[in-house]
């Protein structure tokens, strides 16, 4: 499509979609968001996301990439499309980006959040479906401590899921690291790389976990970290204590503090 680039920044609710990617019969935040395009366009507008979310998992600050015919400005497409979304769907910012801006491959790196509740309000309903709550509290020190070791360079296949075929599995973690929650009823991981294999995040979690339960020892973060393949590797955290952060862009003045 003719006309010019612009960048969006989304908020979602996962709890409602089958992930990011449009799917054939699901309900997707991709196809929704590009319904809601079409009618402002009059045409298709295909979308470029900072990162492909899974079902269930929620979204701060999902970037996206779009090209809209030059009617268009970046303050009114944002209010046009407010209204055009739906109320787990939230257009937070739009503005103007390069021509040839591209939201996946231009991404310095992403940022996700893990959230953890192990206080009884944990279970409420309005703190169940976007935390993972556990029975008891574990130590900070022992989850940084597991942390530490996934910071760097690293091959994360035997961290993600099966069935991927990639060039390499190679993923630059430059943060990696938990801190206590609010009145202590919890704990927040967050996490930084400069790119991110499929559920590799909840496979992190899932080994820390582990470990600071003590059902693991502090050694197999490292030890699974070397094998080539998933099958030792702790179950993975469930979807919806999983946030997608923001990406970081060398083009656009976007950070991480939300």
């Amino acid at each position: 499509m003719s006309g010019a680039t612009y960048f969006l920044v989304l908020q979602y609710d996962g709890s409602g979609f089958a992930g990011w990617q449009r799917q054939l019969h699901q309900r997707t935040v991709q196809a929704e968001l590009e319904d809601a395009l079409e009618k402002l366009a009059g045409q298709r507008v295909p979308t470029m996301a900072a990162g492909r979310t899974d079902s269930g998992v929620h979204a701060l600050g999902q970037v996206v990439s779009i090209r809209m015919p030059t009617v268009w400005d970046a303050r009114t497409l944002l209010k046009a499309l407010r209204a055009h979304t739906p109320p787990d769907l939230w257009v937070a910012r739009a503005g103007a980006a390069p021509a040839r801006f591209h939201a996946r491959k231009h991404a310095l790196s992403r940022r996700y959040r893990y959230v953890i509740g192990w206080d009884p309000a944990s279970r409420s309903p309005f703190r169940r479906p976007y935390e993972w709550s556990i029975t008891r509290a574990v130590s900070l020190a022992t989850l940084n401590a597991a942390a530490e070791r996934f910071a760097g360079t690293h091959d994360f296949r035997s961290y993600s899921a099966v069935g991927q075929s990639k060039p390499h599995y190679r993923c630059a973690v430059s943060t990696s690291v938990w801190h206590a929650r609010g009145q202590a009823d919890g704990c927040i991981f967050t996490v930084e790389a400069d790119r991110f294999l499929h559920r590799m995040v909840r496979f992190m979690v899932g080994m820390m976990l582990d470990v600071a339960m003590e059902k693991r020892p502090l050694g197999d973060v490292d030890r699974v970290l070397q094998l080539l393949d998933n099958r030792e590797a702790s179950p993975p955290a469930p979807a919806h204590g999983l946030y997608l952060v923001g990406a970081r862009y060398p083009q656009l003045d976007e950070g991480y503090d939300r």
